[in-house]
């Protein structure tokens, strides 16, 4: 009963959005002891996609009415929800996402990797910790059409509220979504090199860019690394440059 209340609610949602959606490829959705992943362009991500399944989700614990609504969901299903303490502790995290998909009564993992949400054109670095735990991976690819409303979130200019509003006054959310087979890791493959192999089968079907920066990077610097990795490539090129031409 739980899990056909919880399909109601989203697909309420989903009218209250005026949301069209097409879902291809039904037979590959996620199954029990699995994790979705999928690229994020916005919060109503959740919502297209738990409006054609059921999953478990995994974040941060809140204050407020958030909170609320947070204690009341992990009542009825076993949602994975973190405190700020714990998220900053990826063996924890790591463990609880392991105990979670080894139970195959529960609900299967939805979970964005990129970690920040992405302007509907590309898609970002993955971020490694959901690739590390063994399970089956279930890739899932969004795209939105932008014609009649573009449903990218930028939350550095408008908040949750005016951004929920502008998505509920739009002619129409569009998109489409395609559930890809099931991946598992590779017995040669580490969780980066797994991490991007689904990245790029996500990019190639939602006819997106597939980019290696992190998303993050839109609010923090440039870390040091990523600089001196340029550099050194930029390095490579004037050397071998300068090589190629002292042969000649």
């Amino acid at each position: 009963m739980s899990k056909h209340v919880h399909l109601m609610c989203y697909r309420i949602c989903v009218r209250a959005l005026t949301a069209i959606i097409t879902y291809h490829d039904r037979e590959n959705r996620p199954r029990n002891g699995g994790i979705c992943v999928a690229n994020h362009t916005s919060p109503i991500d959740v919502i297209i996609l738990a409006s054609d399944g059921y999953y478990a989700m995994v974040g941060q614990v809140h204050g407020g009415l958030m909170g609320v609504i947070q204690r009341a969901m992990v009542k009825a299903c076993p949602h994975v929800w973190f405190e700020r303490s714990e998220v900053k502790d990826r063996h924890l995290v790591a463990k609880r996402l392991t105990e979670h998909v080894q139970d195959k009564s529960k609900l299967p993992i939805l979970i964005f990797p990129e970690g920040t949400c992405i302007n509907n054109t590309s898609v970002m670095m993955f971020k490694k910790g959901s690739f590390e735990i063994g399970a089956t991976v279930y890739p899932v690819a969004i795209k939105y059409d932008p014609q009649f409303g573009d449903a990218f979130w930028n939350s550095s200019k408008y908040g949750m509220v005016t951004y929920l509003l502008r998505m509920m006054t739009s002619w129409a959310i569009v998109c489409s979504v395609w559930y890809l087979p099931p991946m598992t890791r590779e017995t040669d493959e580490d969780a980066v090199q797994f991490a991007n192999r689904v990245k790029s089968a996500i990019a190639r079907q939602g006819g997106l860019v597939d980019l290696l920066w992190d998303g993050g990077l839109k609010r923090e610097k440039v870390k040091d690394t990523f600089k001196e990795e340029q550099q050194k490539l930029y390095s490579k090129m004037i050397v071998g440059n300068h090589e190629d031409r002292s042969r000649s």
